[in-house]
């Protein structure tokens, strides 16, 4: 089984293309996703944050993100605090859903931070989904309802552009410009 690894930066459109992958049969874990799971069912998860931020961390047994988000976007020691802890818990589930697809010959992973988390050791052929500042702002404050501010914190806590497209084996431009499926079509026939 060959696995996929999906990247890009915030508000770049990676859920976009592996939306597009899995209409061409390619089933897509994403790591965000499983994250928001984790942190809420997760044992370890919760009792490590609570110690490290306290209890209010949790509303009801469920994690307030945004006030998580507000921690660790402002100390690069609390994101990597964080990180050492998701980071694992999440390659094991990925590795329990990658099970559930012995058919498949290919999958793919969704993760905005692949190189950051090493997660790129977990995967054969990097894909970087690209797009130009200003329309990942745009799309992440239509998104998110976040001010301009609190993007750009978060464009600087991953790697840049340049960086994922120097180091992915391809890169899909999503520029509102160049369409995706041609896109897509070729990176499926390179794979076959």
């Amino acid at each position: 089984m060959k696995v996929l690894g999906i990247t890009g930066g915030i508000g770049s459109g990676k859920s976009i293309v592996s939306k597009l992958l899995e209409i061409n049969g390619i089933p897509v874990y994403n790591t965000d996703i499983a994250a928001k799971i984790l942190y809420n069912i997760s044992p370890v998860i919760r009792q490590k944050l609570t110690e490290r931020f306290g209890a209010e961390l949790y509303a009801e047994g469920v994690l307030n993100r945004s006030l998580l988000a507000s921690r660790i976007f402002q100390s690069s020691e609390d994101l990597r605090f964080v990180n050492s802890i998701v980071h694992p818990k999440v390659e094991n589930d990925l590795d329990e859903w990658k099970n559930q697809f012995p058919e498949k010959s290919v999958v793919g992973v969704e993760s905005a931070i692949l190189f950051e988390s090493n997660l790129c050791n977990k995967v054969d052929i990097i894909i970087n989904v690209s797009s130009c500042y200003e329309i990942r702002v745009e799309r992440v404050q239509q998104r998110d309802k976040l001010s301009k501010e609190e993007i750009d914190r978060r464009i600087q806590q991953q790697m840049d552009d340049a960086s994922r497209c120097r180091l992915a084996n391809f890169t899909i431009i999503n520029d509102n410009r160049q369409a995706l499926l041609p896109q897509i079509e070729n990176l499926l026939k390179r794979l076959k």
